[in-house]
């Protein structure tokens, strides 16, 4: 779990999205292993999901940044990471958005190694909907990732 924000960094923004986002993985049978707080910034992010994803089986979810503002960078960091991009999942969260600032949102989703890397708005919300959306289709994401299918 990854948020982003150069306000929580700096202590003059409270993250309520990133509690938010925990609590619903570990409802949803996950298990929490890891959170980080990272700046904005293509560089800062980059490295972020790079220590998150590296040899890890599981989802990692990144809040924030993903959004109009000149540091709105997440998107283009993930690009930076993944290995293969999943555009179905970015595509379900912003159609599953009621709002229309949901359109608004450039989130990426894709793979690296067997970790599945998604981008969500920074709103409490906004990343609830997001993740609410794509949560049936992981289990079996991270089986495809791991070879676990009966298709190999």
């Amino acid at each position: 779990m990854l948020t982003v924000s150069d306000g929580v960094v700096a202590g003059s923004r409270t993250d309520t999205a990133g509690p938010a986002l925990v609590e619903a993985l570990m409802e949803s049978g996950f298990d929490v292993v890891d959170t980080a707080v990272s700046s904005d910034g293509v560089d800062e992010v980059a490295a972020a999901l790079t220590t998150l994803t590296e040899g890890f089986n599981g989802v990692v979810v990144a809040t924030g940044g993903t959004g109009f503002g000149p540091r709105d960078l997440t998107p283009e960091a993930t690009r930076r990471v993944i290995d293969r991009e999943a555009p179905g999942l970015a595509e379900a969260m912003r159609a599953a958005s009621p709002s229309p600032h949901g359109m608004l949102s450039r989130g990426v989703c894709g793979a690296r190694g067997q970790a599945v890397v998604l981008n969500v708005p920074g709103s409490r919300s906004g990343a609830l909907e997001c993740l609410a959306a794509v949560l049936p289709a992981l289990p079996h994401a991270l089986e495809l990732l791991a070879g676990e299918t009966a298709h190999s």
